[in-house]
């Protein structure tokens, strides 16, 4: 009900239930007997909830662990999951260990009948977790309604609101909603603006040790008139910006390791040369990364490629992750992550933060983009100084308004995929 009511994306539910302290054998045939306590704070593992819930508040990526209570063990699988903007953590205990309170920035303890939470036990125990009447009964009385009166209750007073019948009082339910929404709005900080509004001579890309620029050649001064020009064909936009893609692809290429190589050439002679010996995967930030793509597959061949969905909220104009698939060895290979068009940055920082969350080092990401704004590059240089940037080509501005880069080369999005409605041929790229 409170999710509903906020109507706000990133809202993670964490259950205490997840970090039940592996059992041991003996535990273990105790716990089959309906005699082990699984309502004593002792069951539960704080150090690892600790941890989880300070790396979801930082925003990072955790592992949650996944409880069989069927088995009574953990499982040896784990669910991934992302920082939000909301993290409700809800469970019997979530207000006794005091390093975890001081996490919360609202404490909620929801109070019920005595019968009712007997009922609502009676009915999980026994619809989800496989458990017979008898025994859920007998371990009510043992063990259940004792910890509930000697270490859920005093509880209590640690909670900023108390919430009598639960559910059904609607009043309090609103009232939580809108403390929530409050903290929220008090909290809120629009950073793909702030970046824009960054002033360009503060972003100055002279001295970038950080940014590779391709040789503003003939050839590539002629590729940037083509794509720029608002009357180009789709197909002819297709052939020229993938020409260009290739030339960023080739130049992030010599940014990587070579070792030393010696071979035999057809004449019996020897040639020293250089091999890449390190592993290597492409990374597409969706959608006007996927274009980069086919440039990489012209270059590298049997390239593994991950890809990562960053979208703009179209209230805020805020990044937010939606989707990562990535190679299995990432956190091995370096890492060729591709955007057609860099604004802000805001996009790129946060997909940079991902990898790094997959513990990708950070010296092993390379970033390949056609075209940037000033504020972009200085935004990925100063938050992440040992990842390397290749462009093609620095815009001079970024439009404060509308955060257009000018004069840029439209929505890259759109002319690519063919999906730019008619008269919108301006409007930029959502990086």
């Amino acid at each position: 009900v409170v999710i509903k009511n906020l109507n706000v994306p990133w809202v993670v539910i964490l259950s205490m239930d997840s970090f039940y302290k592996p059992l041991t054998p003996e535990q273990s045939a105790r716990a089959f007997r309906n005699e082990y306590d699984f309502d004593h704070p002792d069951a539960f593992d704080y150090e690892l909830l600790y941890d989880t819930l300070k790396k979801l508040k930082q925003g990072k990526q955790v592992d949650i662990p996944i409880y069989d209570f069927k088995t009574h063990s953990r499982t040896n699988r784990t669910q991934c999951v992302y920082g939000a903007n909301v993290v409700i953590f809800e469970g019997i205990f979530a207000l006794y260990d005091p390093k975890v309170v001081n996490l919360m920035d609202m404490k909620v303890f929801v109070d019920a009948d005595g019968d009712v939470r007997l009922a609502r036990r009676l009915l999980r125990d026994v619809s989800e977790r496989a458990r017979d009447p008898v025994g859920v009964l007998d371990q009510y009385e043992r063990f259940v309604k004792p910890s509930f009166e000697n270490y859920i209750h005093p509880t209590m007073r640690n909670a900023d609101v108390i919430i009598p019948r639960g559910l059904d009082n609607k009043r309090a339910i609103r009232l939580i909603t809108q403390m929530v929404t409050k903290q929220l709005q008090e909290r809120y900080l629009n950073f793909r603006w702030e970046l824009a509004r960054k002033p360009c001579h503060e972003c100055s890309i002279e001295g970038n040790t950080s940014l590779t620029l391709l040789p503003l050649t003939n050839q590539i001064r002629g590729l940037h008139t083509i794509i720029r020009n608002r009357q180009t064909s789709r197909h002819d936009f297709i052939f020229y910006s993938e020409r260009l893609c290739t030339l960023v692809v080739e130049k992030g290429l010599s940014l990587l390791p070579f070792d030393d190589a010696a071979v035999t050439t057809p004449t019996g002679g020897v040639y020293s040369g250089k091999r890449l010996t390190k592993q290597v995967c492409g990374v597409s930030i969706l959608r006007a990364g996927a274009a980069m793509e086919t440039g990489l597959r012209k270059v590298c061949k049997d390239l593994p490629i991950g890809k990562i969905l960053i979208q703009t909220d179209p209230l805020s104009y805020e990044p937010r992750f939606h989707y990562g698939k990535f190679p299995k060895d990432i956190k091995d290979s370096y890492v060729l992550l591709m955007d057609a068009l860099v604004g802000t940055g805001a996009a790129a920082l946060m997909a940079i933060r991902v990898l790094l969350d997959h513990d990708v080092p950070e010296d092993h990401i390379i970033f390949l983009t056609l075209l940037a704004a000033p504020q972009g590059i200085h935004a990925l240089s100063l938050a992440y100084k040992k990842v390397r940037i290749v462009c093609s080509m620095v815009d001079p501005l970024l439009s404060v308004d509308k955060l257009y880069i000018e004069p840029g080369l439209g929505n890259f999005g759109d002319r690519y995929f063919g999906t730019e409605p008619d008269g919108m041929m301006e409007i930029t790229n959502e990086a």
